[in-house]
């Protein structure tokens, strides 16, 4: 079923099962879902194994507010 999908779909890459699941975690990430949940939803027993998906994306950088600018001088 993959397969049909991904040719359907004009995708050129390898496509396999872990790779959606990888993707689902990773924009999971990216969305704001805590990394606590997404290894309950991967079924990790270990945090450090979920804590892979942190590496791959910097998309949420940009809105991390440093509390210092929220100062009053």
């Amino acid at each position: 079923m993959i397969r049909d999908v991904v040719a359907k779909s004009g995708i050129k890459k390898h496509v396999t099962m872990h790779t959606l699941r990888h993707t689902f975690a990773t924009h999971s990430l990216e969305n704001g879902v805590d990394l606590r949940y997404i290894q309950a939803m991967l079924g990790h027993e270990s945090s450090k194994t979920t804590e892979i998906y942190t590496h791959v994306t910097t998309k949420c950088f940009d809105q991390i507010k440093n509390p210092l600018d929220t100062l009053d001088f």
